[in-house]
C-alpha cells in the first residue's frame, strides 16, 4: 500500500511535541502498532514507546539519550513507520519478510529518551524557571555554546553516565575533567540513575527480556561494541556485520568515555549485545541536511538488530 505522503519529517529539527504528534499519526494510520510510556522526564514529559511486532524474541533500540544529538530521533521513527508499511502491504524490508520479521520479534523504539533537553536545544523551551535553572547551570561552563552544546537532561545530569557499570570510574574520571557539578554535558549525577529519564531506561530494561540493544547517539561513524572484558555470544560477529551494512567502522570505547553508559550496563548486566552507535559526521548537533545519508546507512543495521539476533 502506498500512502502520499510520509508521517515523519525530514527536513525539521525535533522536539517532544512533534514526537508525540507523529507517533500518534503512525498508529491511526498503523492501528497495530502499540504504543506507550516508559516513564516521564524532570519536567514531567511522557518518555514514548512504540512496539512493533508480536516474536517472542525481543529486541530495544533508542536515541536521543542527548539533547544535542536529536537526528537520531527520526531514524527511528521513519524506521517504524517504513517498516509497519512493509508490514501492512506484505513486503519486504531490506531484502527480509516483514510478515517474518514481525511474527519472529518484539521490537521496541524509544525515541527520544530526553524530551527536556532535546527542547532546550531545538528551540521550544525559551522561558520558564528551567530554562533560566539551565541557562544558570551553562554559565559556569562559558566554553560549551549554549544551548547547542547542550547534552545534558535539564537538571544538568548526562543521562548516558548514569547506569551502575563502572559509575565511580566515570565520576573519577569526569570530575577530573571538571564536570563536578551540574553541567552542560558529562556531569555523572550524585549517584547512579538519580535522573529519571535514565532510571526510566533502567526499569523498561529490567522489565523485558532484550536478546539485544542500539543505543543511538551522534558523531563519528563509529559503533561501539564492547565493555571492558565482557564478551558476549556473537556480539563481535554482530558487531563486524553492521560495520560491513554501514561503512561505519568498529571500536572499542574510548577509557575517557567507556564507564557507566547504557550500553556498558546492559553487556554488563546480562552479557548480550548491546551496542552505541554514533551516526553522522561533525559538530554537534548535526544538520537535518544530514538525515538522508545517515538513515541509508543505517538501515542495515536496523534490520540486522533483529535478524543477526536467533529467534526463540
Amino acid at each position: 500500500m502506498q500512502y502520499l505522503y510520509s508521517i515523519v519529517p525530514e527536513n525539521v529539527n525535533y522536539t517532544s511535541a512533534l514526537v508525540d504528534e507523529i507517533i500518534e499519526g503512525l498508529v491511526l494510520r498503523y492501528p497495530f502498532l502499540e504504543t506507550g510510556s516508559i516513564g516521564n522526564s524532570v519536567m514531567g514529559k511522557k518518555i514514548p514507546y512504540i512496539r512493533i511486532g508480536t516474536g517472542k524474541t525481543q529486541v530495544f533500540y533508542n536515541a536521543s539519550f542527548h539533547a544535542n544529538e536529536s537526528i537520531t530521533t527520526p531514524i527511528l521513527l521513519k524506521f517504524a513507520e517504513e517498516y509497519a508499511r512493509a508490514y501492512l502491504a506484505d513486503e519486504t524490508l531490506q531484502g527480509v519478510s516483514a510478515t517474518e520479521l514481525y511474527e519472529k520479534y518484539r521490537l521496541y523504539l524509544v525515541p527520544m529518551v530526553n524530551p527536556d533537553g532535546v527542547d532546550l536545544v531545538n528551540g521550544a523551551l525559551t522561558e520558564g524557571e528551567y530554562f533560566l535553572h539551565a541557562k544558570d547551570i551553562a554559565a559556569s561552563f562559558p566554553d560549551i555554546p549554549f544551548p547547542s552544546g547542550w547534552k545534558a537532561n535539564i537538571d544538568g545530569v548526562d543521562l548516558n553516565l548514569q547506569f551502575p557499570a563502572g559509575w565511580e570510574n566515570a565520576k573519577r574520571i569526569k570530575f577530573a575533567q571538571g564536570y563536578d557539578r551540574p553541567a552542560p554535558r558529562d556531569y555523572v549525577g550524585s549517584a547512579p540513575l538519580t535522573a529519571p529519564e535514565s532510571e526510566a531506561i533502567y526499569r523498561f530494561t529490567t522489565e523485558h527480556d532484550f536478546s539485544l540493544i542500539l543505543a543511538y547517539h551522534t558523531q563519528g561513524r563509529v559503533i561501539y561494541w564492547k565493555y571492558l572484558d565482557y564478551n558476549p555470544e556473537d556480539s563481535y560477529r554482530i558487531a563486524q556485520y553492521f560495520g560491513e551494512v554501514s561503512g561505519y567502522t568498529v571500536e572499542v570505547t574510548p577509557v575517557s568515555s567507556g564507564y557507566a553508559g547504557y550500553k556498558d550496563w546492559f553487556i554488563q548486566e546480562y552479557n548480550r549485545p548491546g551496542y552505541t552507535i554514533e551516526a553522522g559526521e561533525g559538530v554537534n548537533p548535526l544538520t537535518m541536511s544530514q538525515f538522508p545519508q545517515i538513515y541509508r546507512d543505517n538501515i542495515g543495521i536496523l534490520v540486522g538488530g533483529m535478524t543477526q539476533i536467533s529467534p526463540i
